[in-house]
């Protein structure tokens, strides 16, 4: 593969380096406190305890959307300015976007087996997010199927921006059709009637895993980075 002209990588290795760190602390921080919070919540009156899968459901899902948005603005940029960083930044979130949503859909089984007596529905919430990750996986393997570096970022830019239809689709999903799946847990009727001790974990894991999610892009980025200018040296 010959990738597209990069910058050297010690050139963002010092920001990148402090962000990630940064992150990599302020996750922990907020990990450790969430997970406090989660143990010490009471159940719920209508699920019990297997209401505390919430706590990693719905942050997971929430990164799943928003590094699939990052995407979006990164392909964005690379196809208007051609630049290079805005790239790098689309091959390193692809996997974490990934597995964020394989997290979603595997503890929406686990939540939905108690609550609906199966392991899958076809609803549309869920079948929108199966998508999703059909859509994360088919990025990775169309870029890995071209030689040209180039080439590769351009197509891959391009298939982002399609597959961005199905961000408001799965956002929508729960006004748009009769859905089995509860509505959105941050904004609308559902926000208003979690109660606190209930809704102060959730916000508190939420920010965990965004902290998670800069933290993995941010070292996927400098993987990449690193794997570019050695295979750059390396060509003839």
């Amino acid at each position: 593969m010959i990738p597209p002209p990069i910058s050297p990588p010690l050139r963002f290795s010092r920001w990148v380096d402090w962000l990630q760190r940064g992150a990599a602390w302020v996750t922990v921080a907020l990990l450790a406190c969430g997970l406090w919070l989660v143990m010490a919540a009471p159940p719920d009156f209508q699920q019990g305890i297997t209401v505390r899968i919430m706590y990693v459901h719905v942050p997971s899902a929430k990164m799943a959307l928003l590094v699939y948005l990052v995407l979006t603005l990164a392909s964005l940029l690379f196809l208007w300015r051609g630049y290079d960083w805005a790239d790098r930044v689309v091959e390193a979130a692809v996997p974490v976007g990934a597995a964020f949503t394989a997290v979603t859909l595997v503890t929406g089984s686990i939540w939905g087996k108690p609550m609906w007596g199966a392991w899958w529905a076809w609803d549309a919430r869920l079948t929108s997010m199966l998508v999703l990750l059909i859509i994360y996986g088919g990025l990775a393997a169309l870029r890995s199927s071209f030689d040209d570096g180039r080439r590769a970022a351009r197509t891959t830019a391009v298939m982002v921006l399609v597959g961005a239809v199905d961000l408001p689709i799965i956002h929508y999903s729960v006004q748009w059709w009769r859905t089995l799946h509860q509505p959105a847990s941050f904004n609308g009727p559902a926000a208003s009637s979690i109660a606190a001790p209930l809704l102060w974990p959730l916000l508190v894991m939420s920010a965990a895993f965004l902290a998670l999610a800069c933290y993995m892009v941010l070292l996927k980025f400098r993987l990449v980075t690193l794997q570019r200018h050695l295979e750059q040296i390396e060509s003839p």
